[in-house]
């Protein structure tokens, strides 16, 4: 079989790595961090490139998890901004205390908990594994119950899928978005990069970055674009009578491109350009900012039920 999962520990991270060893196309996730995306690698020109900024080991994560902006991260029960940390559910207030930046709660919950490893699979055309966690109230703004199992997938064609299931296991009704937080690199500073994205609108914030309830008509980045100097920091409605991808980040020097292929469980993406301009942070969302006040995009589950957000991230050599 040309496609194979094996652990590894390397600079304090123990990971799973799923290969495909006809390309040597690699992806590698870290459980206990969060599960989140490591690395997902490919050979180009010789060389080889990994298109996720990460960070450099155990201790790095550890310390620095928010202040280099929360990268690659599973965002979840809620994404983004949650202004003010307080919400109404039901008949009940509830306020968030994990982590403010500002007056909001910012990027969910289980951002650095530690998954464990419930299945895996190989065959002659793909390598999976399916990571889990058991969310059990633990945060007095959010004291439901979940389960959430996060599927990764490497197929042929440098092609990788992310699937996140979510199980209510509480006795009530439980609110529910989902998301990820990966920043990008196709090596270089950001603003020699193309962008593209299929987008009906975009979410007006205000100064904290919290929807407003406006949005406006934006087709900026409709066709290809050069980034140089723009700036992002904002949230899209998504077009799905485009054509997929619906996002391609391409590097013309290098002829290699990044190609994102959400489907509707993702309606949004949430795009960022840091001020170091070494990569850039790419997020599906299944909700709004807020969207727990605002419930745009807001899932309710019922007790013993389930959803599954899907997103698919390609790498293509255009040599």
């Amino acid at each position: 079989m040309s496609f194979i999962v094996e652990t590894k520990t390397e600079n304090g991270f123990d990971k799973v790595v799923l290969k495909d060893t006809a390309t040597e196309t690699f992806v590698e996730i870290i459980p206990a961090c969060g599960a989140i995306l490591h690395a997902f690698g490919v050979l180009h020109n010789g060389h080889f490139i990994n298109v996720i900024e990460q960070y450099a080991d155990a201790d790095d994560f550890a310390l620095n998890v928010a202040s280099k902006g929360f990268k690659s991260c599973k965002l979840s029960p809620f994404a983004c901004r949650l202004k003010n940390a307080t919400y109404h559910f039901g008949e009940m207030q509830y306020t968030v205390t994990k982590f403010l930046m500002g007056e909001s709660a910012i990027h969910g919950l289980l951002y650095d908990s530690v998954f464990t490893v419930k299945q895996q699979e190989v065959n002659d055309a793909k390598a999976s594994v399916v990571l889990a966690f058991a969310y059990k109230g633990t945060e007095a703004g959010y004291p439901f119950y979940f389960d959430c199992n996060i599927t990764y997938t490497l197929e042929k064609e440098n092609t990788l899928h992310i699937s996140t299931g979510i199980i209510n296991k509480d006795e009530g009704l439980i609110p529910m978005q989902d998301g990820w937080h990966p920043y990008f690199t196709l090596g270089g500073k950001i603003d020699d990069l193309q962008l593209e994205f299929q987008s009906k609108e975009k979410i007006i914030f205000d100064d904290g970055l919290v929807p407003t309830g406006e949005k406006v008509p934006y087709h900026e980045f409709d066709s290809l674009q050069k980034l140089g100097d723009t700036f992002l920091d904002n949230c899209f409605s998504l077009n799905f009578a485009e054509c997929q991808p619906l996002c391609v980040l391409r590097n013309p020097l290098q002829q290699l491109q990044l190609e994102i292929y959400p489907d509707k469980t993702y309606p949004f993406l949430q795009i960022y350009t840091p001020s170091h301009r070494n990569s850039i942070a790419i997020e599906n969302l299944s909700a709004i900012p807020d969207a727990f006040n605002n419930g745009i995009g807001l899932i309710t589950l019922a007790p013993g039920t389930n959803t599954t957000f899907t997103t698919t991230y390609k790498i293509t050599s255009l040599n």
